[in-house]
């Protein structure tokens, strides 16, 4: 599976490069703090995956990697994707070292 840090992420959004970035955290975690990610919450992925597109890079993130590796596991399995890429350490490496402002709890 592909990853990469929350500096590439940055670096990344600063670039404005064609991507999307998917938050597959709960409704709950996402008001509490996000990064301008599409909210499609781990258990609605598979009614919503035409939502993520197989054309560009998507990368998905949750609070600390672990749920947005399953669902990339998951999409890369029973659907074919090929370009998804995860977000190492999530939303918390993300207030960790980018935005200390967020309280991802």
């Amino acid at each position: 599976m592909k990853e990469i840090s929350v500096q590439e992420l940055k670096s990344m959004m600063d670039a404005k490069e064609d991507f999307t970035l998917i938050d597959v955290r709960e409704e709950y975690e996402f008001d509490a703090a996000n990064i301008g990610a599409t909210l499609i919450p781990m258990g609605d992925i598979m009614e919503r995956v035409s939502e993520v597109p197989k054309d560009k890079k998507v990368v998905v993130h949750c609070r600390s990697g672990k749920r947005s590796a399953t669902v990339i596991s998951a999409l890369e399995q029973n659907f074919g994707y090929t370009n998804l890429i995860n977000l190492k350490g999530g939303i918390m490496a993300w207030a960790a070292e980018i935005d200390n402002s967020l309280n991802p709890s």
